[in-house]
C-alpha cells in the first residue's frame, strides 16, 4: 500500500497541498511574460511591430487554449486522475513554452500559446480539485485560496526575470525569460510523481486499500485503524455512492431547478472578475504606465515590478482573513473600490492627456505634468491592491461553495471556463481599446465595477462557514434578490446539533466542512 508516492511527504498536508499550486503559478508566468515584451525593441522588431489588434490576438491566444483545457478537466480527473492530469498539465505546457521560445513568426507564438494555454486551463480547474481532496478539511479553504497567491508569485518571478533579461541585446532578451518558464512546470511534473493520488478518486475507482493508506499517511500517521482515517474513509465512500446513483450525468443537469441559479452566479463572479478590468493593469500594464507619461523603458519596467509586489503582498491578508471577513463584504469592498479607482484613472488622463506617438504609434498619454503621472500610477497601484485582497481570491474560493456535491465538478468547470472565455475576449479588446477610445477605456471597466457591485449586493449570499445543508437552506428560502436579507444563522441549528453530539468536536465540525 501507498506505493508510488512518499509517506513522508504525505505526512506534511500543508506540502502536499501547497506544491501543486505551482500550476496556478504557470498562469502568472504566462502573464508577465508578455506584459514584460511589450515594449521590447528586439521583440517588436523580430514580429513586425504588432498593431494593437494583433497584439491583442498574440496575448488573448493562450486564454482561448485555457478555455479548452478547464472543460476538458472534468473528462482528464476522472480518466486518469487528479494527480495524473496536474503532471499532464506540466508538460504540455513544456512543449507551449519550446514553441514559443522557438518561434520564428507570431503563427508559431500564437500555436505555442495556444497549447500553453490549455496546460493552465487545465491546472486552474484541477488544482484546487486536488487540494480539495487531498488536505484536512481545516486547512482546506487556506489552500485553495492559495491558487491566486501562485498566480501572483508566477507574474513577479517571471517578470523580474524578464527584467534581467532586458539588459541582453537582441532575441535572446525574450527567448531565454520563455524558455526559462518551462523550469516550475518540470518541477512540478517531477515532483507530483513522489505525492499521492487522491483518495477520493481511488474509492470512485474500487481501490480501496490504497485509497485507505493514503488517508492514514495525509492524517494518521500511518495508522490505518486511527478513528480520524475511518471517519474520513467511511464519509468518502458514502460521497462516491451519493454521486454515482445522483451525481450529474450531462451539463444539462445544471439547468435544473435549485442549480441553475447557483450555476449563474458561479459564471457571473468569474465573469465580473475579468470586467473588473485586472487584465488592463496586469496584461497591458506597460501601456497604462506610457499613457500616464512615464518616460523611459527601465523606468518603466520598475514601476511595473512594483504593482507586481504588491499584488503578491495585499493576497495574504485575504488568505488569513477570507473566512473571518466574509465573501460577501470583501467582494462589495473591492468592486466599489476598484470602480473608484479607475474612474480616478480615466478622469486624469482624460483631464491631463492629449494624442501623441510613442515608437511609431499613436497613444493618449500624460505629458510635462510629474503630479498627474504619480497620480495615475497610485491609483494603478491601489486598483491592483483592492483586487488582490477581494476579488482576486474570492472568485476562485466562492463558486466551489456555491454547489451541491452532485453537480459541483461540471458546475466549477464551467464556472471556469468562464472566465478563460471572458479573459480570452478582454485580452484581444484591450489594445485597440487603447488605441482607439483611450482613457475612455477607464471608465467602461469602471462601470462594470459598479454594476458588480449592484449585482453581487442584491444576488450573492453569504457561504462563509456554512455547511453544505445551510448552503442549501439559504437557497432554499429563495432570496434570488435579496442577497442581503440572508443572516449569518441560516441553517446553524445543524452545525449546533452537530457540535451537542459531544464526539470530536473539532473534527465533526472540520467533517461538514469536506462535505460543503
Amino acid at each position: 500500500m501507498g506505493k508510488g508516492y512518499s509517506p513522508s511527504i504525505a505526512a506534511n498536508p500543508y506540502f502536499v497541498g501547497s506544491f501543486a499550486c505551482i500550476g496556478g503559478g504557470l498562469f502568472g508566468l504566462d502573464l508577465s511574460s508578455m506584459s514584460a515584451v511589450l515594449n521590447n525593441p528586439a521583440y517588436n522588431e523580430f514580429f513586425g511591430y504588432p498593431g494593437s489588434t494583433k497584439q491583442g490576438g498574440i496575448v488573448a491566444s493562450m486564454p482561448a487554449g485555457s478555455f479548452a483545457g478547464a472543460l476538458a478537466v472534468t473528462l482528464l480527473a476522472d480518466m486518469i486522475g487528479r494527480k495524473w492530469t496536474v503532471i499532464l498539465s506540466g508538460w504540455i505546457w513544456v512543449i507551449g513554452c519550446i514553441l514559443q521560445c522557438a518561434s520564428q513568426n507570431v503563427a508559431m507564438l500564437v500555436v505555442g500559446r495556444v497549447i500553453a494555454g490549455v496546460s493552465v486551463g487545465i491546472a486552474s480547474s484541477v488544482v484546487p480539485i486536488y487540494q480539495s481532496e487531498i488536505t484536512p478539511p481545516a486547512i482546506r479553504g487556506r489552500l485553495v485560496s492559495m491558487q491566486q497567491w501562485s498566480i501572483t508569485w508566477g507574474i513577479l518571478l517571471q517578470y523580474f526575470v524578464e527584467f534581467g533579461c532586458s539588459y541582453i541585446n537582441g532575441n535572446a532578451s525574450f527567448r531565454i525569460p520563455w524558455g526559462l518558464q518551462t523550469i516550475p512546470a518540470i518541477v512540478l511534473s517531477v515532483g507530483m510523481f513522489f505525492f499521492p493520488e487522491s483518495p477520493r478518486w481511488l474509492v470512485d475507482r474500487n481501490r480501496e486499500q490504497e485509497a485507505l493508506q493514503i488517508l492514514a499517511d495525509l492524517h494518521g500517521g500511518g495508522d490505518t485503524t486511527a478513528p480520524l482515517v475511518q471517519l474520513e474513509f467511511n464519509e468518502i465512500k458514502a460521497q462516491v455512492t451519493f454521486e454515482r446513483t445522483q451525481g450529474a450525468k450531462s451539463y444539462l443537469d445544471l439547468l435544473k431547478p435549485g442549480i441553475v441559479r447557483r450555476v449563474g452566479l458561479g459564471m457571473s463572479l468569474q465573469m465580473w472578475s475579468q470586467l473588473s478590468g485586472i487584465n488592463v493593469m496586469m496584461y497591458y500594464v506597460v501601456y497604462v504606465f506610457e499613457g500616464a507619461g512615464l518616460t523611459g523603458r527601465r523606468a518603466n519596467l520598475i514601476a511595473d515590478s512594483v504593482q507586481y509586489v504588491l499584488n503578491v503582498a495585499m493576497t495574504v491578508p485575504a488568505i488569513i482573513y477570507v473566512d473571518r471577513w466574509g465573501r460577501r463584504p470583501l467582494l462589495i469592498a473591492g468592486t466599489a473600490l476598484m470602480g473608484f479607482w479607475l474612474f480616478l484613472v480615466g478622469g486624469l488622463q482624460g483631464r491631463f492627456g492629449h494624442w501623441g506617438e510613442i515608437d511609431n504609434s499613436k497613444i493618449w498619454v500624460v505629458a510635462g505634468n510629474d503630479a498627474a503621472t504619480k497620480a495615475i500610477i497610485v491609483c494603478s497601484y491601489l486598483f491592483v491592491c483592492s483586487f488582490a485582497v477581494t476579488m482576486g481570491p474570492v472568485s476562485w474560493t466562492y463558486p466551489a461553495e456555491l454547489f451541491p456535491m452532485r453537480v459541483r465538478a461540471k458546475a466549477v468547470s464551467v464556472s471556469t471556463a468562464t472566465n478563460w472565455a471572458f479573459n480570452f475576449a478582454l485580452a484581444w479588446f484591450v489594445p485597440p481599446s487603447l488605441a482607439n477610445i483611450a482613457y475612455k477605456t477607464y471608465f467602461i471597466f469602471g462601470t462594470f465595477n459598479f454594476a458588480a457591485c449592484v449585482h453581487i449586493f442584491f444576488c450573492f449570499p453569504e457561504t462563509a462557514g456554512r455547511t453544505l445543508e445551510e448552503i442549501e437552506a439559504v437557497f432554499a428560502e429563495g432570496h434570488a434578490f435579496t442577497a442581503w436579507r440572508v443572516g449569518r444563522d441560516v441553517g446553524k441549528a445543524d452545525l449546533g446539533q452537530v457540535r451537542s453530539a459531544g464526539a470530536d468536536e473539532k473534527h465533526e465540525v472540520g467533517s461538514i466542512e469536506e462535505k460543503a
